[in-house]
């Protein structure tokens, strides 16, 4: 066994204690004064540890194992920052049982309230004010929609909430597929919005089996897929930068592509371009983030992205971050939503 194998096992053995062995271990300290650190919890942590690789390396579809394996860390996630408050709570008020059945009830109403939200979709009005146009255009932005990890009925709600709204074209910014598994005629149900649909490529599109043949397909289903190109829209300039290269190729490709007689108007799945671009760029559309999707992950998210979620502004250029239209893993969400955005840009003054 080489030293990536045992490393990449050794972040595994590591990662499953702290979410599925330790929060509830440290339960059984609080409420039963047992040890935190016991050897059955060892064997458990080498069976959990197991079932865990074998579920990534296999692209095993099991119902029951993806549910341990995906809500499993969104619960141990959320145990583990609430049994550490609680563990620190009993160094100053010596009352573990009470501390333990409080941690127990914060888990049980945390989780609950996160695979409530997971399922839920809102939408997000923004208006961007542009001297570059003369007449309101309205697009619709969503990211994020990981159909695989998420259901076909998953992409039915999204698709009827968006044919309620007024708007001109639709943007996916990326990560619209994340699994094999998913079958791409399910794509058909975006025939029936009828307007233009652009897209760029994610990260989770290139994670997928013959991802060059899927990304040539995904064409066949009223969708634009702007893989480092452009498209003319009345006055706006569309510009979709692919995931899968550098920064310097991502940057490269906006010069080359943007026109300083329109709007110009760039997508790209990581929010990692903006800083570079602000003075060439009016408006870039970027996801990834989830804006932490389970909090308080969003703050070890602005370690690596320094635009997390939200519209930022610097000179005449804007950045939207959205906090994708589905969940990543666990279907759960706390201190996030899932969003279907509408950007209404006009030349005149914004409505009230």
């Amino acid at each position: 066994m080489n030293l990536k194998k045992v490393f990449f096992f050794s972040q595994i053995f590591i990662f499953t204690y702290l979410f599925y062995i330790y929060p509830f271990d440290s339960l059984s300290f609080l409420i039963y004064d047992e040890s935190i650190f016991k050897k059955s919890s060892l064997v458990l942590n080498l069976f959990f540890s197991s079932l865990i690789i074998y579920y990534f390396q296999t692209n095993n579809t099991f119902f029951l194992l993806r549910l341990f394996v995906y809500e499993g860390v969104g619960i141990g996630f959320i145990s583990f920052w609430i049994i550490n408050i609680g563990l620190l709570i009993n160094l100053f008020i010596s009352e573990p049982f009470y501390i333990g059945i409080c941690s127990l009830l914060s888990i049980l109403v945390f989780t609950i309230i996160s695979l409530i939200n997971g399922r839920i979709i809102k939408l997000k009005q923004i208006e961007i004010l542009s001297k570059k146009l003369k007449k309101r255009i309205n697009i619709i932005f969503i990211s994020d929609v990981h159909l695989g990890s998420n259901s076909i009925n998953h992409l039915q709600k999204i698709c009827t909430m968006i044919e309620g709204l007024d708007y001109d074209f639709l943007v996916i910014g990326g990560d619209l597929l994340d699994s094999s598994k998913f079958k791409l005629k399910n794509l058909e149900i975006l025939k029936r919005l009828r307007k233009q649909i652009f897209f760029v490529s994610g990260n989770h599109e290139y994670y997928l089996k013959n991802y060059r043949d899927i990304l040539k397909t995904i064409r066949r289903f009223n969708i634009n897929f702007l893989n480092n190109e452009s498209f003319k829209y009345n006055k706006i300039n569309i510009v979709g930068i692919s995931d899968y290269q550098t920064i310097e190729n991502k940057l490269g490709a906006v010069n080359k592509l943007v026109d300083d007689k329109y709007l110009n108007l760039v997508v790209v799945h990581k929010p990692d371009l903006w800083d570079l671009t602000c003075k060439k760029v009016d408006l870039i559309l970027s996801g990834h983030t989830h804006k932490g999707q389970i909090f308080p992950f969003n703050f070890f998210v602005k370690f690596k992205f320094k635009y997390v979620y939200g519209l930022f502004q610097r000179l005449d250029s804007k950045l939207y971050v959205s906090s994708g239209c589905g969940c990543w893993g666990p279907k759960m969400r706390l201190g996030s939503q899932n969003e279907i955005v509408r950007i209404s840009i006009c030349g005149n003054k914004l409505r009230k």
